[in-house]
């Protein structure tokens, strides 16, 4: 027998995260729905936006694009990921999310097992005022990115 019972957020239930660029809703979390092994969230991302690079010490990430198209770069090799395809990124594995549609792109994400701390699950390798990784030239989108 559980404690857990089922439970339903909408996407207006949470507010948006847009510090790493794009508009991240973390959805299903432990605080959110008493979630346990991991969490379900989805990133909206404008055309040209993205989703600075970084990546997860304790969980894999599993990526599904609902709507869009998307260039992934996956340990600096582009990758690319359109609507109806899922990827599977493993714990440490650098990444990030550009869209490169002219509309906007959805991503579906769930990590999992959970870090120790919710701090320690997820290492930003950009630097925040350049928009890049060390040796990366190209420009950051231009996107609301909050403190």
């Amino acid at each position: 027998m559980t404690d857990q019972q089922a439970r339903i957020v909408s996407l207006g239930d949470v507010a948006p995260n847009r510090r790493r660029g794009g508009d991240l809703r973390a959805l299903l979390t432990p605080s959110t729905a008493g979630s346990t092994s991991g969490f379900m969230g989805v990133a909206i991302v404008q055309p040209g936006e993205r989703i600075g690079e970084h990546y997860h010490p304790y969980s894999e990430e599993f990526v599904y694009v609902t709507e869009g198209s998307f260039e992934v770069d996956v340990d600096g090799a582009p990758h690319s990921l359109r609507t109806g395809q899922g990827m599977l990124i493993p714990p440490n594995v650098r990444h990030r999310f550009r869209n490169v549609s002219d509309a906007e792109a959805r991503i579906v994400f769930h990590l999992g097992p959970l870090a120790p701390r919710p701090e320690l699950g997820h290492v930003d390798t950009e630097d925040e005022a350049q928009g890049n990784a060390p040796g990366d030239e190209r420009p950051a989108a231009t996107a609301e990115v909050a403190s």
